[in-house]
């Protein structure tokens, strides 16, 4: 019979690559301005991968150290997640090339596809297995190589994204620790405010999806935005009902980093100190599914969480998708 167990987080790291694209640079290539970008989103620069780079590549390091923190042997892991918009391939998985590149020869894997909010939803569907019994240990790894498929012509978007990868390692916590609560939501009415129309089965590749842009990101900013502006302090305090944790109980947020104004007006919202929101996006910009995970493992290695902290997660993004997870952090 399978017996319960208590999840948490057991290490977590981050890979970025070492390409800074600043705003001053993409003054030179697109209509735009380090004053009209830093005031809109309070992004400075990001992260840009070198040629080669792939999303499996930026994985495999976070990974490998976030195990390395743990204490844990590839080998010992028994199911491998990454939640990613920008695969490597469509198949296989991108999961399964870390699988195999990583060592973890007894663990099964899979991509988890739910945009911005990928890492979140990674994450709460990992603890809910070990919580189950079913796993004992679990890689979660939040990647995107979206500079692959950005229109550097389009400044809506272009100036935006970024890539980079976060990783956590799931696994059995003493009691009182580790995971809380997980809520996760969807709307496709709104799939298209954020969408790469063309590569799928609905629109398959030919000569004239290419010339028009069809394969890179198309965002409608304000839908996206009223969307984000509203969804943030619900998230925080739906996952928070019934769990005997209030919203001033929270030492930090770590949420997606889509826009500093949505950050600040969520925080007045539910009456928190922007200080207590960790936010990194004028470093790295947006890059999706890795946002919050590498918040989480930047705000770790800056001593920002510690053992006992309450840590609310937030995400949301295309699909469209939010997820919220509290956890009671337990190293």
């Amino acid at each position: 019979m399978l017996q319960s167990k208590q999840a948490g987080v057991l290490g977590v790291a981050y890979n970025v690559p070492e390409n800074i694209m600043t705003n001053q640079d993409l003054e030179k290539i697109v209509d735009t301005s380090d004053e009209w970008i830093t005031e809109r989103t309070g992004i400075k620069e990001r992260r840009i991968a070198g040629p080669g780079q792939a999303t499996s590549d930026m994985s495999l390091a976070a990974g490998r150290e976030a195990l390395e923190r743990a204490g844990i042997k590839a080998s010992d892991l028994d199911l491998v997640i990454v939640c990613t918009l920008s695969p490597d391939t469509l198949f296989p998985s991108t999961a399964c090339i870390v699988q195999d590149r990583i060592g973890a020869v007894n663990a099964g894997a899979f991509d988890l596809s739910a945009g911005c909010s990928g890492f979140v939803y990674g994450l709460s569907v990992a603890c809910q297995m070990v919580n189950s019994g079913t796993h004992k240990k679990i890689l979660v790894i939040g990647a995107e190589t979206l500079s692959r498929i950005l229109n550097w012509k389009d400044r809506n978007t272009c100036v935006i994204f970024a890539d980079g990868a976060g990783a956590a390692v799931v696994g059995e916590v003493p009691a009182g620790y580790g995971y809380i609560n997980s809520v996760l939501g969807a709307d496709g009415a709104g799939g298209n405010f954020i969408i790469m129309p063309a590569g799928g089965t609905r629109m398959p590749a030919t000569a004239e999806t290419v010339a028009g842009n069809l394969h890179s990101i198309h965002m409608d900013g304000s839908e996206v935005f009223k969307f984000a502006s509203r969804i943030v302090p619900k998230v925080a305090f739906d996952v928070l009902k019934d769990t005997g944790v209030a919203v001033g109980d929270i030492d930090i947020v770590i949420p997606h980093q889509a826009n500093v104004r949505i950050i600040k007006s969520a925080a007045k919202r539910l009456g928190l100190p922007v200080e207590k929101f960790y936010v990194n996006i004028e470093r790295y910009g947006n890059t999706s599914a890795a946002s919050v995970a590498i918040a989480l493992a930047e705000a770790w290695e800056n001593g920002l969480i510690r053992k006992e902290n309450n840590v609310l997660l937030i995400g949301f993004g295309a699909g469209l998708t939010w997820a919220g997870c509290v956890l009671k952090w337990s190293i």
